[in-house]
Order: C-alpha cells, then sequence, then structure tokens
C-alpha cells in the first residue's frame, strides 16, 4: 500500500470540540485517541461525528499493549474495530510498548526489551491485529528513559525488522526520537534513517520537558527548536509525511496549537518543493 499524504493535522481534544465546529479551523485532519470513543453513544461520540463530517481522521489508541505477554484483548480490537467502521479513518496506529500484564492496565507506555525473542513475539501479535482489523496498522516509536540490560537489537534496528516482517507501518514521533537520544546518547539522524521511507505514514511532534541530564516527553510545551530542526532533515529525506502536533496538557487556546500547526507547514514547503507547489492531500 502507498501512503497517502493528508496535510498538516492536531490532535483533537475535548478543550476545542466547540470552536473546531464553530471555526473550522485550517486544519487538515484531525487524529483522535481511539479508547476516548471505543464507547456507545454519549456527547464525545456527539461531537466527533460532527467533526467527522468536515474534517479527515485517523486513530491513535494507548492500549494494544502488542508487547505484553498477556493473550491479545478480544473484546478491546472487537470495539477497537466497530470504531473503525463507524469512523473510517484513514489508518490507525498504536505505540510500541505493553501496557499491562495479568489483565491489569497500567494507564503508562512501557518499554520492551530489544531481543529476538520479544521480535518475534511482537510480529506474530502485529500479524494477528492486522489480520483482524484487515489493514495495516502504524506503530509509534517509544520515548524511554531506561534500558533493558537483556537488549541486543538497536532500537531503530529492532523497528524497522518489526515492520519488514509484520508489514505494518510507521507512526514516526520525532519528538521521542529526540527525548531518547538525548536521554541515551545517541544519533537522532541515524535512528530515522534507519527506515524504509516509504514505511513513515504519519509524524508527531510535541513538547518535553528538558532537565538538563534527561528529558520527559510531557507533550505539555510547545515544540522545541532542536525539534522543529530534527523535522525538518527529516521530511526532507522522507518527502510528504501527514504531520501532526500533540498537546496532551496544559492545552492552549486553539489559535495558538494553529500558530505552531503553521510552523511545521513552513518548516516542510521550504525544503519540498511539492509542497509549495501544492500536491493534492
Amino acid at each position: 500500500m502507498k501512503r497517502e499524504f493528508l496535510g498538516f493535522g492536531l490532535g483533537l481534544r475535548t478543550d476545542h470540540f466547540h470552536d473546531v465546529l464553530a471555526e473550522r479551523p485550517p486544519v487538515d485532519w484531525f487524529e483522535v485517541i481511539s479508547e476516548n470513543f471505543m464507547i456507545e453513544g454519549g456527547k464525545p461520540k456527539y461531537y466527533l461525528h460532527e467533526i467527522r463530517q468536515h474534517y479527515p481522521m485517523v486513530m491513535h489508541g494507548v492500549s494494544l499493549s502488542i508487547g505484553s505477554t498477556d493473550p491479545l484483548n478480544r473484546d478491546y480490537l472487537t470495539r477497537l474495530k466497530r470504531l473503525i467502521q463507524e469512523l473510517e479513518p484513514a489508518w490507525v496506529s498504536d505505540h510500541l510498548c505493553w501496557t499491562g500484564v495479568n489483565k491489569v492496565n497500567s494507564h503508562d507506555l512501557l518499554p520492551v526489551p530489544y531481543t529476538e525473542e520479544a521480535l518475534n513475539h511482537i510480529v506474530s501479535r502485529l500479524d494477528q491485529v492486522q489480520e483482524f482489523l484487515g489493514h495495516p496498522i502504524l506503530m509509534e516509536n517509544p520515548s524511554s528513559y531506561v534500558e533493558f540490560t537483556d537488549s541486543s537489537i538497536p532500537e531503530w534496528e529492532f523497528m524497522a525488522e518489526m515492520v519488514r516482517r509484520s508489514g505494518c507501518k510507521v507512526l514516526l514521533d520525532v519528538n521521542n526520537v529526540y527525548v531518547s537520544a538525548r536521554n541515551h546518547n545517541y544519533d537522532p539522524h541515524a535512528y530515522i534513517g534507519a527506515f524504509d521511507p516509504e514505511s513513515i505514514w504519519q509524524i508527531h511532534l510535541a513538547g518535553h520537558t528538558d532537565y538538563g541530564t534527561y528529558v520527559i516527553d510531557t507533550h505539555d510545551h510547545p515544540v522545541c527548536d532542536a525539534v522543529w530542526e530534527l523535522y525538518q532533515t527529516t521530511i526532507a529525506k522522507l518527502g510528504p509525511v501527514s504531520t501532526m502536533i500533540e498537546r496532551d496538557d496544559h492545552i492552549p487556546p486553539l489559535p495558538e496549537l494553529l500558530a505552531e500547526l503553521d510552523q511545521a507547514r513552513q518548516l516542510a514547503s521550504a525544503v519540498l518543493p511539492e509542497l509549495r507547489e501544492g500536491i493534492p492531500a
């Protein structure tokens, strides 16, 4: 499958439901957190479907727990598939992580060891998920703060091989690459260069908290200059990739996020002639 360029989007948050419907801001698409809408009815679903009438959407999950040793949660997958059928998103994504074990959800995105055993396990689970959903899923690279002593494969090689074996696609979080590269002292450009460019279907941009000797992925600040620079060099190599801004805490008024989104457009257009000339989204 060939990737589709949706343009430049935002994470849809409840703070902005009214503004989006009233003002129809210049956003090309929205990303929604899948679990927030895997329910029957209610006000959030009302706003979701109203906004969906005017904008393309993608779905982003936080509870697939692809790295867990628990069996895949069939009830979760059934509800996820039902929402996909309702919303008809351009694609669906989740994270390379595990979120729980023994049927207990930690509500956190926990790291996996980068070993051949873990790789085989995750690829097998991705095969099952993609067969059940009927299309590829995008997996997001993690932000991490510790490393397993048993890990024997660099994270970027682990992810690239996971993509090759399973046929899944990549949601490249540029901020996560920056955060992990700072924390573990590796080259972020080498990380991004490990992937087949056509496997990267979406990019996340977000803010973090910098404590000097380490960095935490908090999604509560604007995108910093270093991440903007990494994004521009990344997009110059990859070509047009659907890009969005994430903000999950200290959420500002919508115009502030629209200004950040416009910065992403400008940086991408500066290095991609096809965007300056206007390619179809």
